[in-house]
């Protein structure tokens, strides 16, 4: 095979292919006589691990995977398609944890039966008012901000934080989901969802989109692992005489 002939099947530079092969995400190619390099179907079921594998985990490991496999370093490549996984599987929980306090926070705003014990705040309020509000201490509120899960404004002439509606609403999300056990990491992984949303109807929206990007996340490390899987199985079948 020609470079062309393995650049062709996706769409891809001929250039490209030579790149891929000085990387050493493809073995090295024979030449002929007059230096034009000779690929088999060895360097195309290398390729195609390779362009699955960046599908799937991105250059950042796919590169290091190949090479890995080329130095004969198994152990090694398969350690990096582990930290993936892994980082696939986290995501699902975070992406659970987020649902679940959506659904929490949304029963917890339901409209009220009776009339209403604590008016929603108009504008900026200081930290002692919001603590009072919510039953806390000033000092749990500067830990949550320390957390990442609160980010009040300051006034530029006294240093005072002042809390907007938006920060009153993310500090009683974060007390809510404190009652129901959750850690600090994970509230504020939460509240950073809804502020970058809007809100969380919004949020609640673009959690669609999120389950589909890690499915499709998932369907891809799938296919990588075929496409390695069969470039390791034709690397052991044993070259001619």
């Amino acid at each position: 095979m020609r470079p062309s002939d393995l650049a062709r099947e996706h769409g891809i530079s001929t250039q490209a292919v030579r790149n891929y092969e000085r990387d050493g995400c493809l073995p090295p190619a024979a030449r002929t006589p007059t230096g034009y390099r000779i690929y088999t179907e060895l360097h195309a079921a290398a390729l195609r691990a390779f362009l699955a594998l960046v599908s799937a985990y991105g250059h950042a490991t796919a590169g290091p995977v190949m090479t890995a496999v080329h130095a004969e370093r198994l152990d090694e490549a398969l350690t990096a398609l582990d930290r993936g996984h892994a980082r696939l599987l986290r995501d699902r929980e975070t992406l659970a944890s987020v649902r679940e306090a959506v659904d929490h926070l949304t029963a917890a705003a339901a409209p009220p039966t009776g009339p209403p014990d604590r008016p929603t705040p108009s504008g900026p309020l200081g930290i002692g008012e919001v603590a009072h509000r919510l039953g806390l201490t000033p000092a749990t509120l500067r830990t949550w901000e320390t957390a990442g899960i609160l980010a009040p404004a300051r006034d530029r002439t006294t240093g005072h934080r002042g809390y907007l509606p938006a920060d009153v609403r993310d500090a009683e999300l974060a007390h809510l989901l404190r009652r129901g056990g959750y850690p600090l990491h994970r509230i504020a992984t939460v509240v950073r969802q809804i502020r970058t949303a809007g809100g969380t109807v919004e949020l609640a929206a673009a959690l669609d989109g999120w389950q589909q990007r890690l499915t499709a996340r998932g369907l891809a490390m799938l296919t990588a692992a075929a496409r390695l899987g069969d470039y390791l199985t034709l690397r052991a079948v044993p070259e001619p005489a």
